[in-house]
């Protein structure tokens, strides 16, 4: 088995009040285990700036790796992109991969592209994204210093996809 300390973070309101189940941590906790990793810890926050950076900054001095579902989206709750770009002490920049994705998806669609939408293409200076074939918001891994960060969507099918296109092979 390897030797890491990994910790399963679930953000979002809709949790923490019994609205949703996770789904998520159980399925992360047996795909890493199937992969020798087994997780140390899950724990579900709230959308809440503050909250997620000091929860990613306690985790990052006691663990090599966290993996983060939740708030990757085009909706007014949707944080997690802005809290790890505090988290990492980086600026947000544009993607203009993401956004030329995004538009294709759109004009496939014949639907209109929303602000939104194209605000989801600016993520932390320095992140590798991880490309969602699912769905718009991508994820995001980030490496420093023994330390792992992968954060995705939370909408279920969308965080498997990206975790066995993008994440296993990292």
């Amino acid at each position: 088995m390897i030797d890491y300390k990994i910790s399963i973070v679930t953000i979002g309101h809709e949790i923490l009040i019994g609205q949703i189940v996770d789904t998520n941590s159980a399925w992360l906790g047996e795909r890493l285990t199937e992969t020798g990793m087994t997780p140390y810890s899950i724990i579900s926050i709230a959308d809440d700036e503050t909250q997620i950076v000091e929860t990613l900054q306690s985790l990052s001095q006691t663990h090599n790796m966290v993996i983060m579902t939740g708030g990757l989206g085009p909706t007014k709750d949707d944080i997690t992109v802005r809290s790890v770009a505090k988290f990492l002490d980086v600026p947000l920049v544009f993607h203009e991969e993401v956004y030329d994705r995004i538009v294709h998806i759109f004009q496939k669609l014949n639907r209109p592209l929303s602000e939104s939408h194209k605000a989801q293409c600016y993520l932390p200076s320095g992140v590798e994204i991880l490309y969602n074939s699912m769905g718009t918001a991508p994820g995001m891994l980030f490496r420093k210093e023994g330390f792992t960060l992968i954060s995705m969507p939370g909408v279920p099918y969308e965080m498997k996809a990206i975790y066995q296109e993008s994440v296993l092979e990292k």
